[in-house]
């Protein structure tokens, strides 16, 4: 079996585009994989979230996995910030990424133009940590959308560079996840490319949604 990994951020509620774009594919590559899911709340950070929001953002990310088909029993399923080993390898990752191609990510441009009043160092290093989350577990393939696919290509580079430089082979290359048929991509109720949870309430479709609320929306 090829050891999988992929999390999603604890910001708020899982939509609609959460579950067809990530947990419908979770559900049924924990039957053909040997799969890690985690709730990424270091990666939540960089919004600076309220200790209370930033716990209670958690516990319902666990509760919509397990309602969506996750089984504990089958995969593997944590909190990012339970595992320090993370951190300890993002530090390492971090003494070896370059300045020059931190910058050049598309997804740091495009927090410089949306946020400019926020633009800390946990975004410039956001490909980093995702590497470690990856690459502690040695995963071979990541499902990962098309507005990720840099990100895993500098995960890449980086357990390459790692390896070299301390002349090990410890780190595999991971590769995209194939699931063999179309990523769906659903809106925003605004008519926005993308549904998020970070965009006001009335934009999406949240899976914890009340029947009335959802036919309202």
């Amino acid at each position: 079996m090829e050891t999988v990994v992929s999390g999603i951020r604890s910001t708020g509620k899982l939509h609609l585009g959460n579950y067809f774009g990530a947990l419908k594919n979770f559900v049924k590559m924990q039957h053909e994989n040997n799969c890690f899911f985690f709730i990424a709340d270091y990666h939540t950070l960089t919004t600076h979230p309220a200790p209370q929001d930033l716990h209670a953002n958690v516990k319902q990310a666990l509760v919509e996995y397990l309602a969506a088909g996750i089984d504990p029993d089958i995969a593997t399923v944590y909190i990012q910030s339970d595992l320090p080993e993370v951190a300890e390898l993002y530090l390492l990752l971090n003494m070896n990424a370059y300045l020059g191609e931190l910058e050049r990510c598309t997804s740091f441009k495009e927090k410089i133009r949306t946020q400019p009043n926020n633009v800390n160092a946990g975004l410039l290093t956001y490909p980093t940590l995702m590497a470690a989350d990856i690459i502690i577990h040695k995963a071979s393939k990541v499902p990962v959308g098309k507005d990720q696919g840099q990100h895993l290509e500098m995960a890449r580079t980086f357990a390459n560079r790692f390896n070299r430089l301390y002349k090990v082979e410890f780190f595999p290359e991971p590769y995209a996840y194939n699931f063999g048929e179309e990523l769906v991509k659903i809106p925003g109720l605004d008519g926005s490319p993308k549904m998020s949870k970070s965009d006001n309430e009335a934009n999406a479709l949240f899976l914890a949604d009340p029947p009335e609320v959802l036919r309202k929306k």
